[in-house]
């Protein structure tokens, strides 16, 4: 099984669609058998639920998603799972034990509209955010 999970600098990303990359991680039997990471392509309506299903992915993850984005990936049959905040190899592996857990999705409603990957004002004051 894949997992994708939005990722800034090795950490997971509270930011899903404005992302810098996403990591792309191969489980099998509780053992990541593969980890690569992809450059986000850009953050445009329902593309990266259809970009990130083409690459096998069961489950995103990431630190915050808007409602309309989870829906569309449970249209492509991806599992979102947010609130999930520290290091991209910690959320593997926790992920292949079976301890990742789902938390509060860190962007509220509406919060991204008209922004994309240009965006440079975080929405998120109490995160250190890196461009």
């Amino acid at each position: 099984m894949k997992i994708a999970i939005s990722t800034d600098a090795g950490f997971v990303s509270a930011h899903f669609g404005r992302c810098p990359s996403f990591t792309i991680a191969e489980i099998e039997e509780g053992k990541v058998l593969k980890i690569e990471e992809i450059n986000n392509p850009g953050h445009q309506p329902a593309f990266l639920p259809n970009f990130l299903a083409e690459r096998g992915a069961k489950y995103i993850i990431c630190g915050g998603m808007g409602r309309r984005a989870q829906d569309l990936f449970a249209e492509k049959q991806i599992t979102p799972i947010v609130g999930v905040t520290g290091k991209v190899t910690e959320a593997i592996e926790k992920f292949a034990q079976g301890k990742l857990e789902a938390g509060e999705s860190s962007c509220k409603p509406g919060v991204g509209k008209g922004y994309g990957l240009e965006k440079e004002e975080c929405d998120h004051p109490n995160e250190k955010h890196i461009h």
